[in-house]
């Protein structure tokens, strides 16, 4: 499992031009499975972005998480994350999982990211369209293993 972080100010999902998930300050993070993932790899993830310490403190210090200054998180699959372009310049993306597999893990992602803050989500498998204002920029990814 891999994810990507970014430290937002606001940021929003639309498909079919409808507004499906928002967040204010906070993480926009995109989530990306492979085979093997379990819910173990979705568990220490969920806990590693909701404890990822990249806001500032009362120094300007990256020392506050989500869980300190109570913000909130945009949850958006993101099956390109694992894209292999090292061969040609046609990305491969045979180490993303999809289907049924891949939709259940994102789900139970989601669940445990709100289980920590007020997580929205983008709509899984539709082409979405990202609204973001970055904040920093502060952009890390970060894999289960």
């Amino acid at each position: 499992m891999r994810i990507l972080v970014h430290r937002v100010k606001s940021a929003s999902v639309f498909v079919d031009n409808l507004l499906v998930g928002h967040c204010e300050k906070g993480l926009m993070v995109y989530s990306c499975f492979k085979k093997g993932d379990s819910i173990k790899e979705v568990e220490y993830l969920a806990k590693k972005a909701a404890n990822l310490r990249i806001f500032e403190d009362e120094n300007g210090v990256m020392n506050k998480s989500i869980l300190d200054i109570g913000g909130s998180i945009l949850s958006i699959s993101q099956f390109t994350l694992y894209a292999d372009a090292s061969n040609g310049n046609r990305p491969s993306y045979i180490k993303a999982l999809n289907g049924p597999e891949a939709k259940e893990l994102y789900n139970i992602f989601c669940e445990k990211l709100n289980g920590y803050t007020h997580t929205e989500t983008g709509k899984f498998g539709s082409d979405m369209k990202i609204e973001a204002i970055l904040d920093g920029p502060i952009t890390i990814t970060i894999d289960s293993k």
